[in-house]
This record gives C-alpha cells, sequence and structure tokens, in this order.
C-alpha cells in the first residue's frame, strides 16, 4: 500500500505536466493546419466513404446498415493503431528533455494514449453524424459507449509502455510494428463480417483483442444490447493483462533508458 501511495502521490504531482504534454501532441499534430481539430471530425469521415465505397458492393448483403459498422470498427481500432504507434518514438523522440531533467518517463507514452483518446473523442461526432444520415437507432446502451474504451484504454497504455521501452534498445521495432499493425488490421474485422472466415480462423480472430473491443462497441451502437459477462471479463481482462505486463517491462528497462537514447 505505501508503495502504490508514494506512485499515485507522484503521478498527481506531474498531473499538470501530463496534460501540458497531451495539450503539445494535439496542436503539434494540427500545426499549420487549416482546419486543425476539425480534421479529427473529417477523417473519420472521408475515410469511411472511401472504404464503403470500396466494400460495401462486396458485404453490403452481409452486414445491415454497413457505413456505421464500418465506422465504429475503424475507430475504435485506429484508438490503438494510432496511440500506440506515436507511443512507440516518444522515449527516444523525448531524449534531450529526459537528459536534462527527471521526469517520469511513463508520462511520455501515457501522454500520447491519452492524446489519442481525445482525437476518439471528435471522432464520436463524425459517428453521430453518419448515424444520423443513416437514420440509425440511437438506443439506450449508447450511453455505455465509455465502457470498452476503459478496457481499449488500459490495453494501449501497456501495449505502448511495452513498445516505448524495447524501441530504446531495439529501433527497428517501429519498421516491425507497422508490419504487425497492417497484419492486425486485416485479423480485425473492420470491414467484413467474421462470419465469412472459415471456421479456423474465426478462433483465432476471437482471441484478438481489438475484435473484442469493437465486437463491445458494434453491440452498444448497432445492436442496442449489453454483452454478456464473458465478453466484459475478456476486455477489462485483457486491458489489465497487458497494462501489467506494459508496467513491468516498462519499469525493469526504464533505468537504462539515459545510457541508450
Amino acid at each position: 500500500m505505501r508503495k502504490f501511495a508514494a506512485r499515485w502521490g507522484t503521478f498527481r504531482r506531474y498531473s499538470g505536466l501530463l496534460r501540458e504534454l497531451v495539450v503539445r501532441d494535439i496542436k503539434v499534430r494540427y500545426r499549420r493546419s487549416f482546419l486543425g481539430l476539425v480534421w479529427t471530425v473529417l477523417n473519420p469521415l472521408l475515410m469511411m466513404l472511401v472504404m464503403t465505397l470500396v466494400f460495401s458492393t462486396i458485404f453490403r448483403s452481409n452486414i445491415e446498415n454497413f457505413p456505421v459498422y464500418l465506422l465504429t470498427g475503424n475507430i475504435v481500432f485506429a484508438l490503438n493503431a494510432d496511440s500506440t504507434s506515436q507511443a512507440l518514438m516518444s522515449i527516444v523522440g523525448n531524449a534531450g528533455l529526459i537528459k536534462k531533467v527527471y521526469i517520469p518517463k511513463y508520462l511520455f507514452p501515457l501522454s500520447k494514449v491519452l492524446s489519442c483518446l481525445v482525437n476518439f473523442g471528435f471522432s464520436l461526432i463524425a459517428l453521430l453524424i453518419v448515424m444520423l444520415i443513416t437514420h440509425s437507432p440511437f438506443y439506450p446502451s449508447l450511453l455505455l459507449f465509455w465502457a470498452p474504451l476503459v478496457g481499449l484504454f488500459l490495453f494501449s497504455s501497456g501495449l505502448s509502455l511495452i513498445l516505448s521501452a524495447v524501441n530504446v534498445y531495439f529501433r527497428d521495432v517501429g519498421h516491425l510494428y507497422s508490419v504487425l499493425i497492417t497484419a492486425w488490421t486485416y485479423l480485425t474485422p473492420i470491414f467484413y463480417p467474421i462470419e465469412i472466415l472459415p471456421p479456423v480462423m474465426q478462433k483465432i480472430v476471437f482471441w484478438n483483442p481489438l475484435y473484442q473491443y469493437i465486437k463491445y462497441f458494434r453491440l452498444l451502437v448497432l445492436a442496442g444490447t449489453v454483452p454478456e459477462w464473458d465478453t466484459n471479463l475478456y476486455c477489462f481482462g485483457a486491458g489489465a493483462l497487458m497494462l501489467a505486463a506494459g508496467t513491468a517491462v516498462f519499469k525493469k528497462l526504464q533505468d537504462h533508458f539515459i545510457l541508450h537514447i
């Protein structure tokens, strides 16, 4: 308990800095952009439009309200992909600051996840617009939209801690992870129904955490139902396990960051 209290005290002491890092990340992303934060709404809308034109003719007969189906999967997957990809370079990218003053190093990857979570909030505006255009019903279950995000936030934070720490020692991680993200995209039912996959592949995809988070979110939005206890257990359990693993790896490696950045 004493260790937890000490760590919580440290986190609270640096919460202001964390907030400034998140604001900086958002400003840097849209610096010199004429539309600025508007892109957080336009980007998912434009991506949905392009992908709908490409894939709707293939899967329209199998998926009701394909635009909303596609967008719900895309924005949830993008939250994890963007936050982890940005966090991967967060320690190396802040080497100058880390060398000058003491700052809890985990703040840097965590700020990337939080800034992407803010962008996700704007993406929800795009989702609401598409739901209105397609006359999608607004179920009371929408009020629980935050539930899968809690598990996904834990999962992305843990994975971000691992990637940012390992990348300090092995700079090829960034190239390997870009390939992994591409494979992960096609192994996640974002623009296709899982039913089209062979039974063996369906079993593999079932254990894909991103599929479970997307499934959870889609049930709330498209079906108006709250997932069963096993889905909740998997989503929050996977997030907690990944965060625990990320914390352990980061803590073990962080003491020697200064020698490699």
